[in-house]
């Protein structure tokens, strides 16, 4: 069975991948981010690929795209968002789902929902909610959470953090954003008092 090598050990076929007993784990990750990618941009470029045909073969692409054994509709789904987007405009660090999204509005408001998704790391369901939202008259939320960076921590941290936040009756978020807040309110000299032990 033939197929594309995405890293060392790991195949991708038409029906899936093959991949090698005792692959490493950073192998294995790496293989999934080329994945995504690949998956993510297979819209744009089947979006980009139908648009070049039906204007260069208009009598024929629709013939091209049943013997590429595609779903004419979702083609030409793809293509309406390709079309509402040129390449300059498409932000590589957000999904095709979050273009296809805010497709049907004015490029300045395409640009203003995706800018607001890149700037607090919203996901196509967050935008959605968000631009609906604001459809029906409610503000955009003024002040959205922004993310924090990953913190990395062993396991048994970590359970250590969850049995902390479970005696104060927290949870453990709403621990360590206390936990957080605490500690800048002293480093900040807006109070005295070590942090609280909520």
């Amino acid at each position: 069975m033939a197929g594309q090598r995405l890293d060392e050990g790991v195949l991708a076929t038409r029906v899936g991948l093959r991949i090698s007993a005792g692959l490493d784990y950073e192998v294995w990750e790496r293989a999934g981010q080329r994945i995504a990618r690949v998956a993510d941009s297979s819209a744009w470029c089947l979006g980009d690929w139908i648009i070049y045909g039906e204007s260069r073969y208009t009598d024929r692409y629709r013939r091209a795209v049943k013997a590429a054994g595609l779903d004419y509709q979702t083609i030409r789904n793809y293509a309406w968002v390709a079309r509402s987007f040129d390449q300059s405009r498409r932000r590589s660090s957000l999904s095709f789902q979050h273009h296809a999204e805010v497709a049907a509005l004015a490029p300045e408001q395409q640009d203003y929902w995706l800018d607001q998704s890149k700037r607090f790391g919203w996901s196509r369901n967050e935008l959605r909610k968000n631009v609906r939202g604001a459809q029906r008259g409610k503000p955009a939320p003024a002040s959205v959470p922004e993310a924090v960076p990953q913190i990395k921590a062993s396991p048994e941290r970590v359970q250590r953090w969850r049995l902390a936040a479970e005696r104060s009756g927290n949870t453990l978020e709403g621990w360590i954003s206390a936990r957080l807040d605490a500690a800048a309110a002293v480093m900040l000299g807006l109070t005295q008092d070590a942090p609280a032990n909520r």
